[in-house]
């Protein structure tokens, strides 16, 4: 490609923060759960890659045909790959395109077809960069794109953006649980390839009460690594959901002895632990199982695939809280859908 900016080019990052930052200056848009892209186009050649720099173009083949297609010539977009599913976004969906083989990932995207939420423009029609611009001026340039290339038919979408922090504040009453966090950007910056200064991100923390079903000892260790979580279901159910690990150095000796007194099988009833996976912290897919006595309160992002997506938070312990009353019902994804925001 002969674009001026190359295709390892590394997209600009956020910093995580606790708060919506206030002031002037601050453009907001919505946190897309998905993955990062930059699309590159160059005459008949399009390169989709990923925030490392990796090929996307195998996994994703509607979007790759959709920016062909599109009238613009020349461009570099950045913006977020996500799949519908029904009204909803479906991480999982998405994890499943990522495939060896490529008649999987054709009837996936056939069946769940994905969507191009595009929020910055890099390099114009024209093939002039605009990462020097301030990102107010490349916003009003991305905005002019959309309305000149993109029907209402495309894949691609424009994300939206607010200057207002009472918008934000209606995304977050709105679209509940769909609304996965929000990114804040510096009006009057240019775009920082590979930075986190100028952008920050506020994630959507929830928490959750959750059975301990059972325990996972420390690597090469006596004493207690992780807690295993469980929460019930409609038929009273044990489904283990997933770990916390982060429980202070001086406090394990005691909560050993604790979580020692309390074991007896089989600790789930429903889904139970298996060996390792990609979203467990111990090597060793051994497990101590518990008698469903203890209940903790945790903090999570996600909920998924019908485990939190990441380990939790351990907050504290809940003696007030019966066992029975920790359900699926906590971490149901009743949201507004954020596809509503979504422009074309």
């Amino acid at each position: 490609m002969t674009l001026p900016l190359a295709t390892d080019y590394a997209p600009m990052e956020a910093r995580l923060v606790a708060h919506v930052p206030d002031g002037d200056g601050w453009r907001f848009e919505p946190k897309w759960d998905g993955f990062r892209c930059l699309a590159f186009k160059d005459g008949g050649d399009v390169d989709l890659r990923s925030k490392a720099g990796q090929p996307f173009n195998r996994y994703f083949p509607e979007i790759v045909d959709a920016a062909r297609t599109l009238g613009a010539r020349r461009f570099v977009l950045d913006g977020e790959l996500v799949v519908p599913d029904g009204a909803a976004l479906s991480f999982d969906e998405l994890l499943q395109r990522i495939h060896p083989a490529a008649s999987r990932v054709l009837k996936l995207s056939r069946e769940h077809p994905a969507l191009y939420v595009v929020f910055d423009l890099l390099v114009d029609a024209d093939g002039h960069s605009l990462a020097a611009q301030p990102l107010a001026e490349r916003r009003v340039a991305l905005e002019r794109f959309f309305a000149r290339y993109v029907d209402t038919l495309s894949p691609l979408r424009l994300s939206p953006q607010t200057t207002e922090r009472a918008v934000v504040d209606r995304w977050f009453a709105s679209l509940g649980s769909g609304l996965d966090g929000v990114i804040a950007k510096r009006a009057e910056l240019p775009y920082r390839s590979g930075e986190r200064t100028g952008m920050q991100k506020v994630k959507r923390m929830r928490t959750a009460d959750c059975v301990v079903g059972g325990f996972r000892y420390g690597k090469d260790s006596r004493v207690v690594g992780s807690l295993l979580l469980g929460l019930y279901d409609a038929d009273g159910l044990l489904h283990h959901v997933g770990f916390a690990a982060n429980i202070p150095v001086a406090e394990k000796p005691a909560l050993t002895k604790r979580l020692e007194k309390l074991e007896k099988p089989p600790g789930f009833t429903g889904r139970a632990p298996g060996g390792p996976s990609r979203w467990s912290t111990e090597r060793s897919g051994e497990w101590q199982p518990l008698e469903p006595k203890l209940v903790v309160e945790v903090q999570y992002d996600h909920f998924s695939g019908a485990r939190f997506r990441h380990g939790t938070k351990l907050l504290r312990f809940r003696p007030d809280k019966p066992p029975k009353q920790c359900t699926l019902a906590q971490v149901e994804q009743e949201s507004a859908s954020l596809l509503a925001l979504l422009e074309n």
